[in-house]
């Protein structure tokens, strides 16, 4: 894990000590990277960060470091802020507007998942650092899931409860995502089911959520069961 990734110069200069590492020693097997995102330049730089070697295993984004890198005002690690949102339009009659707070991560995760994904490579958010707050840190690992991160850094036991859940599909889509792929067992065609158009597009969706069920279920059997896995 390399901190503060800001360039493929940082990750060029890792994969050459560590090749020597692995000559010296006989390591046969190679060891791959993960950079941490903590920075504007690495933002900026990602996509040939990802692509620096092959060694490259993923990234996470590390918002503390990143939040002061960019001159961000906060001192919140991860999640959102109350400041930061959009205000709806005043209405005929009433005083009050309403408030809705928004992501401050959104571009930067949308964009961390984009260039690991063109390279073949594993997206996670980081830190979490409101241990007391587990609605909050669960909004923004589900946020992260959503977006296509493979999961999130858990800074206290009950995170770990927190991640495991946020990030094992939910039982109901896993389901539905099942139905897709018998209704249209090589992709092709198109189908309805309860309403719902579904064509090749929706089963490449289903395909990702019942790929990572399989896999989920592996490890879990009460989840095996429940997705009839």
């Amino acid at each position: 894990m390399i901190p503060k990734v800001e360039g493929p110069w940082d990750i060029h200069f890792v994969d050459q000590y560590v090749a020597l590492l692995e000559a010296k020693y006989a390591i046969r097997k190679p060891i791959l990277l993960h950079a941490l995102l903590e920075t504007a330049q690495g933002v900026t730089n990602v996509e040939a960060i990802c692509g620096a070697s092959p060694r490259m295993h993923g990234l996470s984004l590390g918002p503390a470091d990143l939040a002061a890198s960019r001159g961000m005002k906060t001192t919140r690690v991860g999640g959102g802020h109350p400041g930061y949102g959009v205000l709806a339009d005043p209405e005929v009659g009433k005083d009050q507007r309403a408030f809705f707070q928004q992501d401050l991560w959104h571009y930067t995760v949308a964009r961390m998942v984009d260039a690991a994904v063109a390279h073949g490579l594993h997206s996670f958010y980081g830190p979490f650092g409101d241990l007391k707050d587990e609605a909050a840190c669960e909004a923004q690992f589900r946020n992260a899931f959503l977006m296509g991160c493979s999961g999130a850094w858990s800074l206290a036991p009950n995170q770990i409860a927190i991640a495991k859940r946020v990030f094992s599909p939910d039982v109901k889509e896993v389901l539905f995502a099942k139905r897709i792929l018998e209704a249209m067992p090589d992709g092709s065609g198109v189908a309805t089911i309860d309403g719902k158009m579904q064509d090749d597009a929706t089963w490449k969706q289903a395909r990702v959520i019942v790929d990572l069920a399989s896999l989920v279920a592996r490890r879990d059997p009460d989840l095996a069961a429940a997705y009839g896995l």
